[in-house]
């Protein structure tokens, strides 16, 4: 059924569409008529829904092609549903204002245009609220890999990490990357978290044809202009849709700038960073939150401090040092969670990691106390580092601060996580928390420094919420 509907997803928006409108006339013709709002309506006035009805069915088909022209029936993936939404403004107040006007024009002064209005704005509020519950209904099964595109990346530099950043953040859009293909034995034979090395370029038509791919991404540089001829040819012949990433994205900037002057399009560079404005907002936010939840939280943290010193010898406080923003080293404040010695064990406990990467991760710890387990568990260990936030080292949202041994074995790309505050909680936290790789971290998080807004870091928080509560992922 999932599979079907999205199949036939535009179609049964149209349809979908069409019924709510004549849904509100019919609501609004008993409000205004049976309910009597407003004011009495005269006997001899009374207008029966048949008209209504007629009229529902014109402004159906006027709906429609109003959104039409909105192009509300070929959004391109990654339309924020703000955006969808004034589209549908639009659309329903042209379609309003044109009944209402020809109503005066052509009909009876005794119609009322009132209906027209509340069947405008319930239009409206119906539509957007269908098109919200449509969204997550595709996003849900998306997410399933129901109804998604399987992409394949040829190239595996810059550009294509920042493609892989994007769609493992932002799963509703639809695709699947099966994997990529490189010719440098560093790139095209090493996984980068969930994606796949599938060997050199020399493998595009096995792959296409054994991986059923439906899309190639091309994100080689522009001097290797005649490879990448030579992958458009190969996917043409096969009849594989093929996009290339416009070379003046391969380079390691951000964001590219774009100007008119006069008809002349001007490309410039911008690099966008959490500095100036930006930071002044974001430490406002992480000052009155952090200084909130201190308050509100203290009782319970204070309850916690006990129980920790009754369950084992040792300070409350763990403090460790941590590499901050631009490898700025600091000191972390946690709940102690695991015995005094935890340290001089890990070398001993070195063949037991689970994590990949630099990261040293065990689930069943043998380090952890009694106490500390159900700490670690609910994040609840993390409750001091309010502090750093109060004290300017770290934020409540942003990549999680790494260990100084972590930070030396970074790659050259890696290190752009550091180019922002660290946070309590972050993007990957809410996206599978220790139960992803070391490179699908890495990638969200550089995600998050490209792509922060308040509106992200609010998402992040309340998604944070039910992933603390239930405790998967967590050790």
């Amino acid at each position: 059924m999932a599979a079907s509907f999205l199949r036939w997803q535009k179609q049964i928006l149209v349809v979908v569409d069409a019924v709510a409108v004549v849904m509100t006339f019919y609501l609004a013709w008993f409000i205004r008529y049976q309910l009597q709002w407003y004011r009495t309506v005269d006997p001899a006035y009374y207008t029966d829904f048949s008209f209504y009805l007629r009229v529902s069915l014109l402004a159906a088909v006027l709906i429609v092609a109003a959104f039409y022209l909105e192009g509300l029936y070929r959004l391109p993936p990654g339309t924020s549903y703000l955006d969808e939404v004034y589209r549908v403004f639009n659309g329903t107040a042209t379609v309003t204002i044109i009944l209402m006007v020809g109503n005066y024009m052509f009909q009876p002064p005794y119609h009322s245009r009132l209906v027209y209005g509340i069947a405008g704005v319930l239009a409206f509020f119906f539509v957007i609220l269908e098109r919200l519950i449509i969204r997550q209904l595709v996003a849900f099964w998306r997410k399933r890999g129901i109804g998604t595109k399987r992409v394949l990346l040829v190239g595996a530099g810059e550009s294509s990490r920042r493609i892989m950043r994007v769609l493992l953040a932002n799963t509703a859009l639809g695709y699947t990357v099966v994997g990529f293909l490189d010719d440098n034995p560093e790139r095209g034979l090493r996984n980068l978290g969930p994606f796949v090395a599938l060997g050199p370029l020399e493998n595009l038509p096995e792959v296409l044809k054994d991986q059923h791919i439906d899309e190639v991404i091309v994100t080689l540089p522009w001097q290797y202009h005649r490879r990448i001829i030579s992958v458009l040819d190969q996917c043409e012949r096969q009849g594989k849709r093929t996009r290339v990433v416009p070379d003046v994205l391969q380079m390691s900037l951000d964001r590219v700038d774009v100007e008119v002057l006069d008809g002349i399009p001007l490309l410039g560079v911008k690099y966008v960073a959490i500095s100036g404005p930006r930071f002044a907002l974001k430490r406002a936010l992480d000052l009155l939150i952090g200084a909130v939840a201190v308050l509100l939280l203290l009782p319970f943290m204070g309850l916690l401090a006990l129980l920790v010193k009754l369950d084992s010898a040792g300070p409350v406080l763990f403090i460790q040092q941590r590499i901050g923003k631009d490898g700025v080293p600091f000191n972390t404040y946690k709940f102690r969670s695991m015995v005094v010695e935890a340290e001089t064990l890990r070398a001993e406990l070195s063949e037991r990691n689970e994590a990949d990467g630099p990261l040293f991760k065990i689930k069943n710890d043998p380090r952890t106390t009694r106490v500390g387990r159900h700490l670690r568990r609910y994040s609840l260990d993390e409750l001091p580092q309010l502090i750093n936030v109060l004290l300017g080292d770290m934020s409540l949202v942003g990549p999680r601060p790494a260990l100084p041994e972590e930070v030396a074995k970074y790659e050259p790309w890696h290190r752009k996580r550091l180019d922002v505050l660290p946070g309590m909680t972050g993007l990957w936290q809410v996206s599978g928390r220790s139960d992803l790789g070391f490179d699908e971290m890495m990638l969200l998080d550089i995600y998050y420094v490209e792509n922060w807004s308040p509106l992200l870091d609010v998402s992040i928080m309340v998604r944070t919420v039910p992933k603390v509560l239930i405790g998967n992922g967590a050790y």
